[in-house]
């Protein structure tokens, strides 16, 4: 999908790239696919904010999108390819062959009038479903679940894919994540054929402040602009480091930059194969 850019008639025009949204379809949502969604302008229950940098925002619908593909051997037609506000990659409204409609994330090359299906028979075409015992090796996918069952977790957002690199006799299946981390999965976990869509929103220009503000986006504070009561880097005379050099550079909550917080013994590390690569 290209980007489009702007006459710089204005500031904010000079140097925006946005969307074209010529693979838009459809612009209303299937009502009975969509919920409210509430907000919580990043507080808790005690209304304190938690979450820094949230609020406002324009008002969304949350579209319910099948992340689990259970409906096994059943084929469904591609009805409209929709922009979804709730994350960065289309959707496709699907239609099963006894009426059930669904949502999916649309795949790279999902066209209006594709059929679609979740088999373990499936030809390796975007958009299909499948086991990860029956996708052929080197073929990109998306959309992977964790444990079988659980719903597609991994590689969901727009422009990933994940590679099946290899399968084990445990009954595993080596996947090597879009991190470059090649990870071990349960060979029954469910994953959909092909690279998530919408390929170009990492080189998207917002071109103004105010288009994360529609996006319920607020604006991020430098720490040294603070106060020492505000932040650890706080105080000082001028551009002081961190309060006149005193301490190195923290976030927060204490953190040094670049400090690692994984947990060193955590359950899920036997199945890491190889680490991602250090930037």
């Amino acid at each position: 999908m290209p980007l489009k850019k702007f006459k710089p008639v204005t500031p904010s025009n000079r140097y925006k790239e946005w969307p074209s949204y010529e693979e838009i379809t459809k612009t209303t949502p299937e009502k009975s696919l969509t919920r409210p969604l509430k907000k919580s302008g990043g507080r808790n229950n005690q209304g304190r904010i938690t979450c820094r940098h949230k609020g406002g925002g324009h008002k969304r619908k949350y579209r319910l999108i099948d992340f689990k593909r259970n409906k096994v051997d059943v084929v469904a037609t591609v009805h409209s390819i929709e922009y979804d506000p709730n994350r960065t990659c289309r959707i496709a409204l699907i239609q099963y062959e006894d009426g059930v409609k669904s949502y999916i994330l649309a795949p790279v090359g999902l066209e209006v009038g594709a059929t679609v299906i979740a088999s373990e028979t499936a030809p390796p075409k975007p958009g299909n479903s499948m086991t990860l015992s029956n996708v052929p090796l080197g073929t990109s996918i998306h959309n992977i679940e964790m444990s079988p069952g659980s719903g597609g977790k991994i590689a969901r957002s727009a422009g990933q894919q994940a590679i099946l690199t290899n399968r084990e006799e445990g009954g595993h299946a080596l996947v090597k994540m879009p991190s470059g981390e090649i990870r071990k999965f349960n060979q029954n976990c469910r994953c959909t054929i092909g690279q998530v869509g919408n390929r170009d929103h990492m080189n998207e220009v917002s071109g103004k402040a105010g288009r994360s503000r529609w996006k319920g986006i607020r604006p991020t504070v430098r720490g040294m602009c603070m106060n020492p009561v505000d932040h650890p880097n706080g105080g000082g005379e001028g551009k002081s480091k961190s309060g006149g050099g005193r301490q190195h550079l923290k976030s927060p909550w204490g953190h040094a930059k670049g400090q690692k917080t994984r947990k060193k013994y955590k359950p899920s590390n036997k199945f890491i194969v190889s680490r991602r690569k250090k930037k």
